[in-house]
């Protein structure tokens, strides 16, 4: 298993149009995602990259929503580094992160900050591509390391799920889409046989996967009180003592 953290650094998308086939695999997910935009409430919503600025969310009830990005772009409304955000805790209600983790050198990080900025109980949507997939195939092919999406490095969908556990959160959806290698030039139309039967036999193998998860709410749990109630003290005892003693001094003598 190779390292989350790496500091190779390799071409990184800016646009869909980056991506061969990129319109296609953008279509994919806000088709699978709108769905879930809907169950969404909240007040403030951020978009981790310039890719999931590009993404159509208005099916959320949340109005606010903010694309943060390390470059300036049409659609950015904040420039800052995705793994260092300017939030404060617990003051976003939904997150999406469309393409990042693979682009990135620390994706550990991203995730530890998306968790730090979302309230409990807040959304997070991931997206990314499957290395166990005809385009995970085709990354192993020679010189593909420097052309996209394949310079990026890809993480298999179980593995993210495990980062997103150990950070509190709960997954709700695990989907896979796009059975075509995605290779520039290839017509996804020539493959449609093809691409029938593996979703409906082979749709863990898709080229793309979608995760939805949300920040689980610690729960209150009461604890007694380790102290106990001091007696209350009882002048007329301590008085009787007294001159109880006093009288047996006084016997004595």
């Amino acid at each position: 298993m190779k390292p989350a953290l790496s500091f190779q650094q390799g071409p990184k998308p800016l646009d869909w149009k980056d991506f061969p086939h990129g319109d296609y695999v953008r279509g994919g997910i806000e088709r699978r995602m709108g769905k879930w935009l809907t169950r969404m409430f909240g007040y403030h919503m951020l978009k981790l990259g310039g890719l999931s600025g590009q993404l159509d969310t208005s099916k959320s009830a949340i109005k606010h929503q903010v694309c943060v990005a390390p470059l300036s772009q049409k659609h950015v409304g904040v420039v800052a580094e995705i793994d260092e955000l300017p939030f404060s805790e617990h003051s976003v209600d939904a997150c999406i992160l469309s393409h990042c983790l693979e682009y990135h050198s620390d994706p550990h990080h991203i995730l530890r900050e998306a968790h730090r900025t979302l309230i409990p109980g807040g959304y997070i949507v991931i997206s990314g591509f499957n290395p166990f997939s005809l385009c995970g195939l085709a990354y192993c092919l020679p010189f593909s390391g420097q052309k996209l999406p394949w310079s990026g490095r890809f993480f298999t969908p179980a593995r993210v799920k495990d980062w997103l556990d150990l950070l509190g959160f709960e997954i709700l959806a695990d989907e896979r889409f796009i059975h075509a290698s995605l290779a520039r030039g290839s017509r996804l139309s020539r493959f449609a046989p093809w691409r029938h039967f593996c979703r409906h036999y082979l749709k863990p193998m898709g080229s793309c996967y979608l995760l939805v998860a949300r920040k689980r709410v610690a729960p209150l749990t009461p604890i007694k009180p380790k102290w106990h109630a001091r007696p209350k003290w009882a002048p007329a005892v301590k008085s009787a003592r007294v001159r109880q003693t006093h009288q047996s001094m006084s016997d004595e003598h």
